[in-house]
C-alpha cells in the first residue's frame, strides 16, 4: 500500500469499518485527521458540533441507532473532558463507541504541556471506569491494529466505548499500514446444559417474570423474544429505558421496570417467585434501589442472561448465570418446548392490562395547570400514528418531565423500526437534544421528537446550532416550569419546605430557537398542543415547542404539594429531624 499520512491511514480504516458519519469538534491536535476526512468527504463526513459533550452524546446515540460505535473526536484536555460525559453514558448504557482524542505531540510527554492529559488513567478501564479499554498510539504504522482492536473491543460481549490517544506528531508520521478487515463481534451461544436447566427452572415456577434490558439487541433477536414470550406465556418488563426491546402494544407487555415503577408492576417483580434477567445488568435503577432484587441473594430465583462474563455475579448470587450474547441468547430461548398447561397461564395479560390502566392518563385538575403533559403525550402518539410515523425517534435527557414520556408513550419494539428510545440510563442531564440532532441526521426518513426538561435542555441547547449547519430536521419539546425539577421533588420529600437552589431563570425559549434558525411555538394549555405539533410536522425546517408549567406540576404521579404534605404527614407520627 502507498505511504500517506497517519491521520489519512485513520480515515481510511474507519471508511473500511463502515463508518460514513462522525461527530466532534475539532482541534489542532488532530488536523492531520480532519485533513483526511477532507480527502475522503465523497465517503465521510464530519459534524462539527458546539460542545465536546453535545458531540459525544451524539455518537453515543449513533451507537444505539446502528448496533455500530459511534465515532466521536475531540481535541486534548478541555476537549477530552467534556466529552467525557458521553464515555460515562455509553458505558452504563452498554453503547458501542469510540472517542479519538488528540494528543500532545510524543516529544512533548509527561512535561504537563498545553493542555495534556494521561487518558490511560483518566479513562482507566473497569467494571465502574469510564471505558472498556484505552490505548494510546505511538508508532503510526501501528494505527490500523489499534483502530481494529477498538472496535472489536468496543462490540463484544457487553458493548462499551473505547478510548484512543492520537500523539499529533504520530498523525502526521507517513505510513505504509494496511487497511484491515470490518470487525464483527463473535457470538456466545447458550450451553445445552444451560437451556435444559433454565427450562427446568421454567417449569418449577408458578410466577415467572422477564426482564429485558441492555445492549446488543437487534431485530431478530427482540422478535425471538416476543416468541419466546409468547409459547411460555410470559410477562415481559423492560429495563430501564430500554422500553423499546419489546412492543409495548403487545399482549404480553407488563411495563418498563425503572424510575416510578407503577405499583403494580413492582408489586409483580416483587412476588415473581423466577426473574429471567436477559442482557440488563439490574442496576439500581432496575431494581428500585436493590429493593426489587435484595442482593446478593434475592428471595426470587432468578436466571441472569448477560454477554459480559464480568458481569455475571457481580452483584447478584443467581440460581443460574449463561453467558450469550443477546442475539443468540433470544433464538435460544424461543426454540425451548413448553407444555401445553402453564400454571401462571392469564398472569400476562393481567399484567399487560395493569400497564395499559397506568398507561392511560389521568386528567390533570385544571386548577393545577392548564397543561397537562400526560394528555400531550397521549396526542403525540396519535398525531404520529395518524401520519404513519409509528417507526418516530424519541429522545430524551434526565429530569422528571421524562416520566410522562416513559408512562404514557408506546414503543413500537424493535424488531419492527429499530431503536426508537434514545435515553441515557445513566442519568445524564443535556442527553436528548444531541442524540435527537445525530438521529436526524443519520436516518433522516423517521420523524424525530426530543423532549427536554428547562434544566435539561440548557446543558446542551447550543446544538441547535449543529442541526441548523447540518440540514437536521426534527422537533424539541421543551417542558418549563422553572425548576430543577427532580431535585425539588426530593427536597420536598426529605426537607418539605426548605428548598434551596433548585429555582432557575430561563430565557425565552421559542425566541432563543429562532435565533439559531428554528420555527417555534409556546403552549400553555393542552389544546394548543396539537396545532402546534402539526405545524411543526409540516414545517421544513426545525421547530422548538416551549411548553409552559407551573413549578407545581413535578411528576406523573403526584404535585408538590402533595409531596410536600406527605412528607411533613411523615414527619409528625415519626417526630422532627
Amino acid at each position: 500500500m502507498n505511504s500517506r499520512l497517519a491521520g489519512h491511514a485513520l480515515v481510511e480504516a474507519l471508511i473500511a469499518q463502515g463508518v460514513d458519519t462522525c461527530f466532534g469538534v475539532p482541534g489542532e491536535s488532530y488536523l492531520a485527521v480532519l485533513d483526511g476526512i477532507y480527502e475522503h468527504r465523497e465517503r465521510i463526513r464530519f459534524i462539527a458540533c458546539r460542545q465536546e459533550g453535545g458531540a459525544a452524546f451524539m455518537a453515543e446515540a449513533q451507537g444505539k441507532l446502528t448496533g455500530r460505535p459511534g465515532i466521536c473526536f475531540v481535541t486534548r484536555g478541555p476537549g477530552a473532558t467534556n466529552a467525557s460525559i458521553g464515555v460515562h453514558t455509553a458505558f452504563q448504557d452498554s453503547t458501542p463507541m469510540i472517542l479519538f482524542v488528540g494528543q500532545v505531540a510524543s516529544t512533548q510527554r509527561d512535561r504537563e504541556a498545553f493542555q495534556e492529559v494521561d487518558y490511560r488513567q483518566m479513562f482507566g478501564p473497569g467494571t465502574l471506569g469510564f471505558a472498556k479499554w484505552v490505548g494510546e498510539v505511538h508508532d503510526a504504522d501501528r494505527l490500523p491494529e489499534y483502530v481494529a482492536r477498538a472496535f472489536h473491543t468496543a462490540l463484544q460481549g457487553r458493548p462499551g466505548p473505547v478510548v484512543i490517544a492520537l500523539p499529533e506528531d504520530m498523525l502526521t508520521t507517513p505510513t505504509a499500514a494496511p487497511v484491515l478487515p470490518r470487525a464483527e463481534p463473535a457470538q456466545a451461544w447458550p450451553t445445552p446444559g444451560a437451556l435444559r436447566e433454565l427450562r427446568a427452572l421454567l417449569l418449577g415456577a408458578e410466577r415467572p417474570f422477564v426482564i429485558a434490558g441492555g445492549g446488543g439487541w437487534d431485530g431478530p433477536a427482540c422478535a425471538a423474544l416476543q416468541r419466546f414470550a409468547e409459547h411460555w406465556q410470559l410477562p415481559v418488563g423492560c429495563a430501564f429505558r430500554f422500553q423499546d426491546l419489546f412492543d409495548n402494544s403487545h399482549p404480553n407487555y407488563a411495563g418498563d421496570v425503572g424510575i416510578g415503577i407503577a405499583p403494580k408492576l413492582a408489586a409483580r417483580v416483587r412476588e415473581a417467585d423466577l426473574v429471567i434477567a436477559l442482557g440488563a445488568r439490574l442496576g439500581e435503577m432496575t431494581t428500585g434501589g436493590y429493593a426489587l432484587l435484595e442482593p446478593p441473594r434475592p428471595r426470587q430465583r432468578l436466571v441472569h442472561v448477560h454477554a459480559g462474563a464480568e458481569e455475571l455475579g457481580r452483584v447478584y448470587a443467581a440460581d443460574l448465570l449463561v453467558q450469550a450474547s443477546m442475539a443468540c441468547a433470544a433464538q435460544a430461548l424461543e426454540t425451548l418446548d413448553a407444555p401445553a398447561r402453564l400454571p401462571w397461564a392469564g398472569q400476562a395479560e393481567a399484567a399487560h392490562a395493569d400497564y395499559e390502566a397506568n398507561a392511560a392518563p389521568s386528567p390533570l385538575d385544571p386548577a393545577v395547570s392548564a397543561l397537562d403533559m400526560g394528555l400531550v403525550v397521549q396526542c403525540l402518539q396519535r398525531v404520529l400514528n395518524e401520519q404513519g410515523a409509528e417507526n418516530a425517534v424519541l429522545t430524551n435527557g434526565a429530569g422528571n418531565y421524562s416520566g410522562w414520556l416513559h408512562r404514557h408513550y408506546r414503543y413500537p419494539g424493535l424488531q419492527r423500526n429499530g431503536r426508537s428510545q434514545l435515553a441515557p440510563t445513566s442519568g445524564a442531564m443535556g442527553y436528548g437534544l444531541p442524540a435527537a440532532v445525530a438521529a436526524a441526521l443519520l436516518q433522516p426518513e423517521r420523524t424525530v421528537i426530543n423532549l427536554a426538561g428547562d434544566g435539561d435542555f440548557l446543558m446542551t441547547g447550543q446544538e441547535l446550532a449543529t442541526a441548523t449547519a447540518h440540514g437536521a430536521k426534527l422537533i424539541s419539546i421543551v417542558v418549563d416550569n422553572g425548576s430543577y425539577g427532580t431535585i425539588r421533588m426530593h427536597q420536598e420529600r426529605e426537607y418539605p419546605g426548605r428548598t434551596s437552589g433548585s429555582d432557575l431563570a430561563n430565557p425565552d425559549f421559542a425566541l432563543l430557537a429562532r435565533a439559531y434558525g428554528w420555527s417555534s411555538a409556546v403552549v400553555t394549555q393542552t389544546a394548543e398542543f396539537e396545532p402546534a405539533l402539526r405545524a411543526a410536522l409540516a414545517s421544513k425546517v426545525s421547530t422548538l415547542l416551549h411548553l409552559k408549567l407551573p413549578v407545581e406540576v413535578s411528576t406523573s404521579r403526584a404535585t408538590l404539594s402533595a409531596l410536600r404534605q406527605a412528607a411533613l404527614a411523615r414527619a409528625e407520627q415519626g417526630g422532627t429531624r
